[in-house]
This record gives structure tokens, sequence and C-alpha cells, in this order.
């Protein structure tokens, strides 16, 4: 048996994943999120890890079974939210900053653009760990020394390990905005320019194999997993070859193509970043578009609106409806991600009519995270032959069929929605040999429901022209 710690954005998910690949026992916990001011978004760590416990605590009861029945932890883990604690008493000195923050929206606009672009694969983003650790640090009149940095891995690694080991994984560092990305080592020019200090910084890791001994209740158990969401996602839909395309649907929406060894810049809009791979293998890279508001937009129709009471009722109300009539939602609630980076950018919502229903307003939000979805695959090179869909939102039969339609090409969803999670179990259990090789774990993996494009080009083309307008005005 393996444990999967899928630490995200709105809550904690930990599975019980047997040698098929199979979960067998689930647990979560909704994580609290804190807006101080406007634009800015923290998480308490010490939420996140007590979080962690009680799922997996819920995940082990389910399965019937104990901590010592454990072959390994996988860890995967909301990207880029940064985490600074004392060394000596594992004290978080701040709140976590998490990737939706914008607070150092200013500060990015001043980075050497070319230096970030091409020695890291990114762009100089508030996205990013690094202008978020390097606010923190500007805020602490403590030596850099007694002081530990970290992704969320790191931040449970460390806390697993009871302070044993401060690693991080190098799909997590890759999004650090410090890391040389060909060398997959920290970078001097770009601490120096952050003003971060080495003795801060965790040790780079692989993503599969041995980095620790957990002591998890009444039990050791090895950590031999760790990887970042979306690059666990692509690991865990089978996406091993280059050209592999996958789409996660969560807080965010993200979607990374492999691109193999390839060294080439990335196109306008897209970040090059690591992939997770087996041991001993050549290092992979994906491409990568980030869409800043997917399930969040629907939660804000549930918290700020109060349009649904569940996320789950969002189907039904937009089916309701033959169409949006007209009405498009922008959700840039935190700015625009990939392909166009706007931090400026503020949501809007067009076409509202004296008709206009909460069902149209539900119908345009759901049709906003494909239109994303499908501006950000426009970025990317070559035609694409089908999607690999995973996240909750993949449960939205309609959102899926409308993205089949917008990108003319199939969309195939994971049978099992917990594709991360499942992820950093396949890693973990290749790390201590429950699987040899990616083919043991290829054979694994279930494929759910297809969705094939119905409707025609041209009408396709007139929906996306009318969100591209839309766009624009969000951005003007």
């Amino acid at each position: 048996m393996l444990l999967a710690i899928d630490q995200g954005t709105t809550g904690t998910t930990c599975l019980v994943v047997d040698d098929e690949l199979r979960p067998v026992g689930r647990g979560y916990r909704e994580l609290r999120q804190y807006f101080p001011r406007a634009g800015w978004v923290e998480h308490d760590p010490l939420e996140i890890w007590t979080s962690v416990l009680d799922a997996a605590r819920e995940a082990l009861g389910a399965a019937g079974v104990v901590p010592g029945d454990l072959a390994a932890i996988g860890i995967t883990n909301q990207r880029e939210t940064t985490v600074v604690w004392d060394r000596r008493t594992g004290a978080p000195i701040e709140q976590a900053i998490v990737w939706q923050d914008r607070r150092t929206a200013e500060r990015c606009e001043a980075l050497p653009y070319n230096l970030i672009r091409g020695r890291t694969g990114l762009v100089p983003d508030p996205y990013f760990s690094a202008t978020k650790l390097e606010w923190i640090l500007a805020r602490s009149s403590r030596p850099q020394a007694e002081l530990a940095f970290g992704t969320i891995d790191s931040w449970l690694v460390w806390k697993l390990t009871v302070g044993g080991a401060h690693v991080a994984d190098v799909t997590n560092a890759s999004r650090t905005m410090l890391v040389d990305l060909e060398a997959g080592e920290w970078d001097d020019q770009l601490l120096a320019l952050f003003g971060v200090e080495r003795s801060v910084l965790p040790t780079i890791v692989p993503s599969s194999g041995v980095v620790g001994e957990a002591r998890l209740f009444d039990a050791t158990v090895p950590i031999a997993g760790l990887a970042g969401d979306q690059q666990a996602a692509l690991f865990g839909q089978g996406c091993f070859d280059e050209g592999d395309a996958k789409a996660t649907y969560g807080t965010g929406s993200f979607v990374l193509v492999n691109v193999g060894g390839a060294h080439r810049p990335p196109p306008a809009g897209l970040f090059r970043t690591a992939a997770a791979v087996a041991p001993g293998a050549e290092p992979q890279y994906a491409l990568e578009g980030a869409v800043l508001a997917g399930g969040a937009a629907v939660q804000w129709l549930r918290d700020g609106l109060g349009v649904i009471s569940d996320a789950s009722e969002i189907e039904e109300l937009a089916t309701s409806v033959d169409s949006a009539d007209g009405v498009v939602f922008v959700p840039a609630l935190t700015g625009l991600g990939s392909p166009h980076w706007d931090p400026d950018a503020r949501g809007l919502i067009t076409g509202i009519t004296r008709g206009t229903t909460r069902a149209h307003l539900a119908r345009a939000t759901l049709e906003a995270i494909a239109f994303q979805v499908a501006d950000v695959l426009d970025a990317f090179p070559g035609a694409l032959e089908v999607l690999r869909a995973d996240g909750g939102a993949t449960a939205n039969a309609f959102l899926m069929q409308f993205q089949s339609d917008l990108l003319g090409c199939p969309v195939e969803v994971a049978a099992d929605a917990e594709a991360t999670g499942l992820g950093a179990a396949a890693l973990a259990g290749i790390g201590v040999n429950v699987w040899s090789t990616t083919d043991d774990v290829s054979r694994l993996i279930r494929r759910g429901a297809r969705y094939e494009p119905r409707m025609s080009s041209a009408e396709a083309n007139a929906r996306r022209d009318e969100w591209r307008h839309a766009v624009e005005r969000a951005r003007s």
C-alpha cells in the first residue's frame, strides 16, 4: 500500500493506493484561504499540516490499514506557494503566500525579463516563488541562516521527518524562478537578484526515490515520491511520450505537454518546466500554460455572489438554459495567466440584459473555463490529437463536451479524477520498486469518458472571437 498526499489550494486529499494503482481509501480536509488585502492570498502553514494529518488518518481508516502497512509516501502539492520557517523551532515566521497572490506585481515589472526567461523558462510574475520569498525575507530581521524556505513539498517533508530533511524536488524547484532549468540547480545570479542566501534553500532532489523517513503516527515510512501537482498529474495520466498533453481542472486549470528532453525556448505566453521522471531516466521537460481562475470562478459564484450553494449544482443550473444568451464572463479575479500574463486585468461580465438569469451566468462561467484552456492550447506548437483531462471539474459533462467542441479534438477523461494523487503514488511506488518502469504504470492507468467534438468549426470560431473581444476589454 502507498499513501499519496495531495495538498492543494482549497483542500488536502489523501489516498491509500494499492499495487494496481487503485485508490482503496480516501480522506479530505478543506483548507481555509485568507485574503488580508485585495490581491493578497495566504494560508496558515500549520493549518496545512493539520489538514494533512487529518486527511491521512481518514484515508487509512477508510482503507482499513495502519501506517505500518505502507510501503512509501508520495507527496504532490500546490506549487509556488511559499513558506519560511525557523530552523530551530519549525515555526513559520509568516503566513504562507499562495501562488495566486499578486502583492509583488510591481516588483516583477522591474525584473530583467530576458534573464529570467532564458535561465528559468518562466516569466517575471507574482505567480512564482522568488518575489514571495524576497518579500518575506525583507520583513524579517532574522539572519537567513536561521531560516528555511520551501514550497509546500519542502514544508511537508520537513514536518513529516521532524526536521530531518530539507528538500525540494526538481519540479517544485523549477517553479521558484531561482533555478537554472538546464542545470537543475539553484542559480547564483538569480539568488543575488532576489537577495536569497543558499543557507535558506532546500536541497534539490529527484521526483522519485527515497528522500527521507517520515514519522507518520506510530510508524516510520519512507517518502519516495515528490512532485508539483501539475507534473504529478502529467505522470499520473501516463503522458510519458513527447507530444502527450493533459489538462487538470482544479482551482486553476493547467495544461502541460511533454516535450521530452528538448531544449527549445518556450513559445510566448507559455513556460518550460521540469517534468517528473522515474529514477535513472534522462531529464524531461514540459511546456505549460496556467489558467489562474478555473474552479476558483465557480467558488466565487458560490461564496462571493451566492448564485449557487454548492459547486456540484452548477452543471444542472447551466444546462437548464440552451445558451448563455450572449453573456460572457472573463474571470480575471487575480489577473490573467497564460497566454496573456496580465496581472492588471480585472474580471468582466458582458452581455447582461434584463432577461439574464443566474443560469446564464453559471453557463458562462463553465464556458469561461473551457475558453481559457483553449487559449492556452492555441499557443502550443503543432496540432493536438487528444487532450487527457483530470481534476474534479471533469465530472462536469457539459464542461468537457464544450471543451472538446472548442478544441476540435477528443477530450479523454481519467477514470479517476484523482490523477494528481495517483501520479504521486506512482512516483513513490517506482521509488521503492513496487513497480519497475513507467511501462508498468502505463498498464494500470484507467481511462474514463471520451468526448468527441460536435460543434462545427465555424460556430466554434465565432464563439472564440466573442470570447477574445471580452478578454481585450478585461485587459483595457
